[in-house]
């Protein structure tokens, strides 16, 4: 029953292994056929080639740029690169001024835009927004798209819509916290395009008066009547902030005629927008539909901790269909957050009062409503989001934040540092250690050897496969650093083997038989071999997140070796020994097997055989006896 019992566990293992190679192998052929997937690895900037940019910073009058803010701009960028995965991008500095940004391959148009607007990211109350009536003339089925608007609660739960390509209005829901516990309804999405209110005595932008008969329609507000009104409101938001009356009302003047001036739907009319984060400012939507006025710059987006896109749980913890992008701020942010929502909650009544805008590079890609006011500096932003538009809107929250802007000065493609044959050496070097380390398992283990061999053939297949679904999904790209990383994995994984194959030749040594050898050294040996990978993991997690782009590479692949070596020893090697050791060649303990105990020194104890027969370790059984008789060369012999 034990021995049964023991095949099927090894069967199970296998079977196992058998489904994660098919699952892989699917994976990369499906992201092959129905993505931009290849099935071969994608390569770094050293083998391949890339492109090369030059980002110039924008400066303004006597304005001047630090060593700091250039060294804070290159991390952030490099944040950005490497947010979808290990891409082995190299990013460094020029003149102390220019940020010089070698990309693997041919980027994207999405990495490409990300890298040529980098720009500040803030947090500005909404005075005035409307359609913008050049680009509804040009479209006249345009409707305001992102912005978000949406719920939050006093825990700190903000939901609302809005991407670059989200239309329509949030539905009021009950939210839940990070806790998972139950929120009411705190932003809630517009139904209309808010437009701009004044006093009771000015006509408020846009609005139209009752017809007194039938359908005579009411004249159009004229430009000043317009520009009266978005001053008005302005110079409201204004003096809310403690802002002196004469003093609001020169700035929310210039701010109105900027407003009236402002043609979104031109090409450029973002990029010619002067941004001072302490005056008011007037900006479209990314829409290029939607127009705005905004109050001065109140958090900056470095007060941002993190911003993540994912499901929003529910009530129980369990995801949702809602797609969310969760928004947390650091502490001086959570208490500067915590005062906008307290105030913008008072003007509930007075829309779009009670909105906050996030400006990205002068640009507005989200614009909530306060329901509620929110402590803790935790917000979750809800509404018409693919998973795709979330994870754009949450890395433009995150990594949005440069302390100065920069704009793309040149763009050129760089060939391979190293090249093909330079790869082709790598791979030499890595084939003939994979063929020493076979012919030393050969000699050391013979027969047994074979299952060596067998298993670094399996680690393999899946490292390849590994490595190119990776640089599908995660951008991983394989550099000179990584293949250096895939062939010291040979020896770790040799080194696996050893512990475990070292431990059942000692078993049989001490008297064991085979099988029993075999479980009792897998048992010591495991955890050896645990103990070791997970050393070779900390150090490869080390010098991932604290070294170079070089240094990552290899560590990257370091560290995934050691896991599929893991894989491997668990779902084959051990498995294949324990049905091998039932098998007459190797149980037997036959002189090629590797397991001969007379070769290895084995003690002669003796031990039950069953049968009522005794014998020493590895010796033949003794002929089987009937009674006083004893079988021999077919003959009964008394």
């Amino acid at each position: 029953m034990a021995r049964s019992s023991t095949k099927k566990s090894a069967r199970r293992s296998l079977l196992a292994l058998i489904v994660v190679i098919l699952g892989l192998s699917a994976l990369a052929a499906g992201l092959t056929k129905w993505g931009d997937g290849s099935l071969t690895p994608r390569l770094g900037l050293d083998l391949e080639g890339g492109t090369e940019l030059v980002l110039q910073p924008q400066l303004t009058g006597t304005e001047t740029i630090s060593e700091g803010q250039v060294n804070r701009a290159v991390d952030i960028i490099r944040q950005r690169i490497d947010a979808n995965g290990v891409s082995e991008a190299e990013i460094t500095t020029q003149g102390g001024r220019s940020i010089v940004v070698s990309i693997p391959g041919q980027p994207t148009a999405e990495q490409l835009d990300a890298l040529k607007k980098p720009s500040q990211l803030r947090f500005r109350a909404v005075y005035v927004q409307a359609l913008d009536p050049n680009a509804s003339q040009a479209n006249p089925g345009a409707t305001p798209s992102g912005t978000a608007t949406g719920t939050a609660t006093p825990s700190g739960t903000a939901t609302g819509t809005g991407t670059p390509t989200a239309t329509g209005t949030a539905t009021p829901s009950t939210s839940s916290t990070a806790q998972n516990g139950a929120v009411p309804d705190a932003l809630r999405a517009a139904t209309t395009p808010a437009t701009p209110t004044g006093s009771a005595t000015t006509p408020a932008a846009g609005a139209t008066t009752p017809a007194p008969a039938a359908t005579t329609p009411a004249p159009a507000p004229t430009a000043a009547q317009t520009e009266a009104a978005i001053k008005a409101q302005a110079s409201t938001g204004l003096v809310g902030l403690g802002w002196d009356k004469a003093k609001a009302d020169a700035a929310a003047a210039k701010v109105a005629k900027d407003y009236t001036a402002l043609n979104c739907s031109k090409a450029g009319a973002i990029d010619a927008i002067a941004d001072d984060p302490a005056l008011p400012l007037a900006t479209c939507g990314e829409d290029r539909v939607t127009k705005y006025v905004l109050g001065p710059s109140e958090i900056d987006g470095s007060e941002i901790a993190d911003a993540t896109s994912g499901y929003q749980p529910g009530p129980n913890g369990q995801p949702t269909s809602i797609v969310e992008v969760a928004l947390s701020f650091k502490d001086a942010g959570k208490a500067k957050f915590a005062a906008v929502t307290k105030r913008l909650y008072g003007l509930q009544s007075q829309p779009p009062l009670d909105q906050f805008a996030v400006v990205l590079d002068k640009a507005v890609i989200t614009a909530p409503q306060a329901r509620a006011v929110i402590t803790d500096g935790r917000a979750s932003i809800t509404g018409s989001f693919t998973i795709d538009s979330a994870k754009q809107l949450a890395e433009q929250l995150k990594f949005g934040a440069l302390p100065i802007s920069f704009a793309l000065q040149t763009q050129d493609n760089i060939t391979p540092q190293l090249g093909k044959e330079q790869l082709r050496i790598g791979l030499l070097a890595g084939l003939i250690g994979l063929l020493l380390v076979v012919i030393y398992s050969l000699i050391q283990y013979r027969a047994l050897g074979f299952v060596t061999v067998a298993s670094l053939v399996v680690a393999s297949v899946i490292t390849y496969l590994a490595v190119t679904v990776l640089g599908t999904t995660h951008g991983f790209r394989l550099t000179m650093a990584g293949v250096t990383g895939l062939i010291v994995a040979i020896g770790v994984t040799a080194d696996s083997f050893i512990v475990y194959f070292e431990r059942i030749r000692d078993e049989v040594r001490d008297g064991r038989p085979l099988v029993a050898a075999v479980e009792t050294g897998w048992k010591r040996a495991r955890r050896t071999i645990i103990a070791a990978d997970a050393v070779n993991f900390i150090a490869a997690g080390v010098l991932y997140f604290l070294a170079s782009s070089n240094v990552r590479g290899f560590a990257f692949t370091l560290g995934l070796t050691t896991l599929i070596d893991l894989l491997v020893v668990m779902l084959f090697t051990h498995p294949m020994v324990q049905l091998l050791a039932r098998t007459e060649f190797f149980g037997n303990g036959h002189k090629w097997s590797g397991l001969d105990p007379q070769r290895l020194g084995a003690k002669e104890s003796v031990r039950y055989r069953g049968r009522g027969q005794f014998g020493a370790p590895g010796a033949q059984r003794p002929p089987a006896t009937v009674g006083s008789a004893r079988i021999a060369d077919g003959k009964a012999q008394a």
